[in-house]
């Protein structure tokens, strides 16, 4: 469904993106860990146009979102539902009107028939009781949920995570990844996870790439990551992955 060829990304002299090919399959899960600082949620606005590329092509079933006109642009990203870091939940609404909110702009729903699919989304996401409790009441993991209905409910084709077990607690962590498990089984939908958790990467991807100094330096299955020769792709594992040790001093 989404292939990067040859992708260039600079701001000022700062290279952010050297280069970068990907294809990300329909109905998989592909999870892009690395370094803060290696491009990884650029990547993500350029796969959505939000950004765009200095040179390669960002292809969405075949239509090149880097060269694509403003109404293309529009159609290519209706393809598209994103999770955000923070849910980018809206506190003055309640949960379920954060879900509805995106049918009132762009389907012709009566409000009965948004607060219906609305529910349906919180349904999935195991959060069918909070349609009417107020944003601000809800737990973290909660709100990642709320904003995973919100990003199913105009039923896109894929759906960008951006960090989204960032701030949660691990019990937490491992309840987002069961459910993005079982939504991919259910839905059907093509997942794209940018992650800093190793363990989150491992469980929910069908591939999992790593970039590096702007460039992807691995890619493929799980075990084929972990595999890897690369001696950054090992550190960078061996970091995230070891227990520390008994008795260890935490460096300065």
């Amino acid at each position: 469904m989404i292939e990067l060829v040859d992708v260039y990304k600079a701001f000022g002299d700062l290279v952010v993106l050297d280069g970068v090919s990907l294809r990300l399959e329909r109905g998989k899960t592909t999870s892009l860990i690395g370094p803060s600082g290696t491009g990884k949620s650029v990547l993500l606005k350029i796969i959505v146009g939000l950004l765009q590329p200095d040179s390669g092509q960002v292809l969405i079933d075949g239509v090149d979102m880097a060269r694509a006109s403003h109404r293309q642009k529009l159609e290519l990203r209706r393809k598209f539902g994103m999770l955000f870091q923070d849910g980018a939940l809206f506190d003055s609404l309640t949960a379920g009107e954060n879900v509805a909110f995106p049918l009132r702009y762009h389907t012709k729903l009566s409000a009965v028939q948004r607060r219906a699919v609305a529910q349906q989304k919180l349904d999935i996401v195991e959060l069918g009781e909070a349609y009417d409790r107020p944003t601000p009441a809800l737990s973290g993991g909660q709100r990642k949920r709320v904003g995973l209905a919100r990003a199913i409910v105009m039923e896109p084709q894929a759906v960008l995570f951006d960090e989204p077990n960032s701030g949660l607690d691990p019990v937490t962590s491992d309840t987002i990844d069961a459910l993005i498990g079982r939504m991919k089984r259910a839905l059907g939908i093509t997942f794209v996870v940018i992650t800093h958790d190793i363990v989150q990467a491992l469980s929910v991807s069908d591939r999992v790439g790593m970039l590096h100094g702007g460039k992807l330096i691995a890619f493929g299955t799980t075990e084929e990551l972990v595999a890897n020769p690369n001696e950054v792709v090992q550190r960078f594992l061996a970091r995230n992955l070891a227990p520390p040790r008994r008795g260890a001093q935490p460096t300065s």
